[in-house]
């Protein structure tokens, strides 16, 4: 293809600073992300490369731009996520994904999608009563579960909220460590408890959770019961026996939905035990009503640095082959939705 040049112009004064960054910061990752140069002169922009990369940094430019006019907030890094969401597909809209708002946490921070893997896992999340959501750490399986099990719970759609994971490290055998039940199971449950703390204020929190309508509890104390309208989210499902995930699976109640989160990449099993994440994904594939949502490296929302680690061990894995015996290609971005999906 032949190298191309095209002029921006953008006339809102305020709003193209917040979209060049300071220093013009964010302009420059957009030209070494698109493989373009950006030259800017005042609110106009020169972009010189190939027709096809630049159509692609224009479109990005745009879209933040009105973004960015229309009040919503962007940050530093939106910059590469805008890019990485127009470049795996021409038709996609951020508007019609980054103000896809699930929840206005205490401090007004709006929390929503920022890649198509995301935006699809939270709409799969609205329509179907389990979902399983499968990828590497940073890209908000467990985050955007906490988001939309706490807006279920304000708009009355389930009484109660029930967070769990198992606790590998001490063999879901808590007896032997000090102090009382809380202390013993408290770091395991710990990432959970910061999400929802992310969610509310930390008094609004603890009484929830004093009076039982918000429950974060080991997998093993879920034995024997039965959750009815709760939303019910399994972290660091991985890390789970087939026993374990099938215990759970026939735990939900009526007016329950359950969302399944973990990374196969992570599993922290003694070698000989079987991933229960990895058994139900072959056993549940093709049940009605179950939904799978698969992320990648490109869904990363942490740090940048984060992306490119996680890419850089996706690299070395698909070198060395899978491990604990993957299957379903291990973190690769797919969504696979099966039957019927949930009726609100």
């Amino acid at each position: 293809m032949d190298d191309v040049s095209r002029v921006l112009e953008f006339a809102d004064t305020d709003a193209a600073r917040v979209l060049f960054g300071e220093k013009n910061e964010s302009l420059t990752r957009l030209a070494n992300l698109a493989g373009v140069k950006i030259h800017a002169r005042g609110q106009e922009l020169r972009i010189d490369g190939v027709e096809h990369d630049v159509e692609v940094a224009s479109r990005v430019l745009h879209e933040l731009f009105e973004l960015i006019q229309a009040g919503h907030p962007v940050f530093a890094d939106d910059m590469e996520h805008a890019y990485t969401i127009i470049a795996a597909n021409a038709r996609a809209h951020l508007k019609e994904i980054f103000l896809d708002t699930i929840y206005i946490a205490a401090d007004k921070r709006r929390v929503a999608p920022r890649s198509l893997n995301q935006k699809r896992y939270i709409d799969l999340m609205r329509e179907h009563d389990l979902v399983f959501g499968i990828g590497p750490a940073g890209t908000g399986k467990t985050y955007l579960a906490m988001a939309m099990a706490v807006a279920a719970l304000k708009r009355h759609q389930v009484r109660r909220i029930v967070l769990t994971r198992p606790a590998v490290e001490a063999g879901e055998k808590l007896g032997f460590l000090p102090g009382d039940l809380a202390e013993k199971v408290n770091p395991y449950l710990r990432p959970l408890h910061d999400a929802l703390h992310d969610m509310m204020e930390f008094e609004h929190a603890t009484k929830l959770t004093a009076r039982g309508t918000i429950e974060v509890a080991p997998l093993a104390f879920m034995r024997g019961r039965t959750l009815s309208d709760a939303f019910v989210i399994l972290d660091e499902a991985q890390n789970t026996t087939t026993e374990q995930m099938k215990m759970f699976l026939t735990r939900l109640g009526v007016g329950s939905r359950a969302v399944v989160t973990g990374d196969v990449t992570q599993i922290d099993l003694p070698a000989a035990t079987r991933s229960g994440l990895l058994e139900a994904l072959e056993v549940l594939d093709g049940v009605e009503g179950i939904a799978f949502s698969y992320f990648g490296p490109e869904d990363v929302v942490r740090h940048r640095l984060v992306r490119r680690i996680v890419d850089a061990y996706e690299r070395l894995r698909g070198s060395a082959g899978p491990r604990h015996g993957e299957a379903h290609g291990g973190a690769g971005a797919r969504t696979a939705v099966h039957g019927s999906p949930r009726r609100s």
